[in-house]
């Protein structure tokens, strides 16, 4: 299973969050700072709701966000776990449509949170090649950097939810 312990040559990003389209952002918990140090990405109030897929206790969000933590592996994801994603997924693109702001958040902002992100985008119309790129565009090269997390995306949300619970 990879994880961010594991991944010491991956960058940390240099912004707590990403702006992926109107209204959809995408981020972690650390960041570079601009001393070059590590940084806590503190959330307020910034977003209307906040989805946590890696909860640290004490960096957010602020009462007035709607808080969402549904913590996932970034590795494979069995079922349950992906039809979590697949909910929030949907949660973020019903806010989206509300005109309420929305953040997907896990340790990084790589692929936990890309992984979300990506799925609500194919849900507002966009392949998942396009979705990809445009992460990695707005977020980082590093977005989605977890090939099976591409793999899922490709495949399909569902389909790769039906073949892990066939698997189980």
């Amino acid at each position: 299973m990879r994880t961010h312990e594991k991944q010491q040559d991956v960058p940390a990003p240099d912004r707590p969050w990403s702006e992926i389209e109107p209204g959809l952002w995408m981020g972690g918990h650390k960041f570079r700072g601009r001393s070059g140090r590590m940084e806590f990405a503190l959330v307020r109030d910034e977003f209307d709701v906040v989805q946590t897929l890696l909860q640290l206790p004490g960096y957010g969000p602020g009462p007035r966000a709607e808080h969402h933590v549904w913590p996932i592996p970034d590795g494979p994801l069995d079922g349950t776990q992906l039809a979590g994603v697949i909910r929030l997924a949907r949660a973020a693109d019903e806010a989206l449509e509300c005109g309420r702001s929305v953040l997907v958040r896990c340790y990084h902002g790589y692929n936990r949170s890309g992984l979300v992100v990506a799925h609500a985008l194919v849900g507002r119309g966009r392949t998942p090649e396009e979705a990809i790129r445009l992460i990695r565009a707005r977020r980082s090269p590093w977005a989605l950097h977890n090939e099976l997390f591409v793999d899922y995306l490709r495949a399909g949300l569902a389909t790769a939810r039906f073949l892990e619970e066939l698997a189980e």
